[in-house]
């Protein structure tokens, strides 16, 4: 697999659930950073976060588990 084929994957992620987006929304982008990943913001409420996140496709996964457990 060649460079530009593994970073073209881009998804929008979206977590539901009761949560502060202020204090959620930097650990994200912190999340994001460390894993190399490009990301967007779109929603941030206090029970929905939306965000477009664009890597390769095995760092989008390990991003998605590490939203779905939570700082």
């Amino acid at each position: 697999m060649n460079e530009q084929n593994r970073c073209s994957w881009r998804e929008r992620m979206t977590i539901l659930g009761e949560f502060e987006a202020a204090s959620f929304l930097p650990w994200i982008e912190r999340h994001a950073a460390k894993l190399g990943l490009v990301q967007a913001i779109c929603v941030a409420g206090p029970d929905r976060i939306e965000l477009d996140i664009a890597g390769p496709a095995e760092l989008i996964d390990m991003m998605e588990m590490g939203c779905s457990l939570g700082p």
